[in-house]
């Protein structure tokens, strides 16, 4: 019987990973199932439960959390409280069933995710940007924003470089890297060849 695989996308922030992510899941021939998280944050104007995240109280974050079913998770302390962001071992992963998966994850969730689901069922990809260009991104963004944080967003570039310290990569056992300097045209095609392989 054919066994799925998860495939978890990560990189530092500008490395592109949200237009890889839609590109992939919007490929027929890869047919990767998306992984719905939840956090504990307050519903967004717009957003459905369920669609973009499945929104639990902190009672709810914390019987799922007893009952041993979150799979990774992240808390952010911010000026309204705590909130986390978490995946749940809630049936939404069947690899028994032969269908593949793509996260969008952080270093530390591939871990998460490899220790629960096993090594050979988690495969990482690492997307990679020189600094400059994604420093040169970064701001870019930020002028578009109505009011831009210079501030927050040199925040976010040292912490992603924390994040991804090479020794951090090393550790967890990621080998393979995908570039996304100049086309990411070229970046997409490269992961989507990659994933063919590791799903044949």
């Amino acid at each position: 019987m054919a066994t799925g695989r998860i495939f978890l996308l990560m990189g530092k922030s500008t490395s592109g990973k949200d237009t890889i992510y839609k590109n992939l899941i919007a490929d027929n021939d890869l047919s990767l199932k998306k992984v719905v998280p939840y956090t504990t944050r307050p519903m967004r104007d717009g957003e459905t439960d369920g669609v973009q995240y499945f929104f639990r109280d902190e009672e709810g974050y914390l019987d799922l959390k007893n009952r041993g079913k979150i799979i990774e998770e992240r808390t952010y302390h911010t000026n309204y409280g705590e909130w986390r962001y978490f995946t749940v071992d809630d049936g939404q992963i069947d690899l028994a069933s032969g269908d593949s998966y793509l996260v969008i994850g952080t270093l530390e969730s591939y871990c998460y995710f490899r220790d629960y689901f096993g090594k050979e069922n988690v495969l990482p990809i690492l997307i990679d940007v020189e600094a400059r260009i994604r420093l040169e991104r970064a701001m870019k963004r930020e002028e578009k924003q109505e009011h831009p944080r210079y501030d927050e967003m040199c925040r976010r570039f040292l912490a992603d470089e924390e994040d991804f310290d090479e020794a951090k990569i090393k550790e967890a056992g990621v080998e393979k890297r995908f570039f996304n300097n100049g086309l990411i045209d070229d970046c997409i095609k490269e992961i989507r060849e990659h994933i063919y392989e590791k799903m044949s």
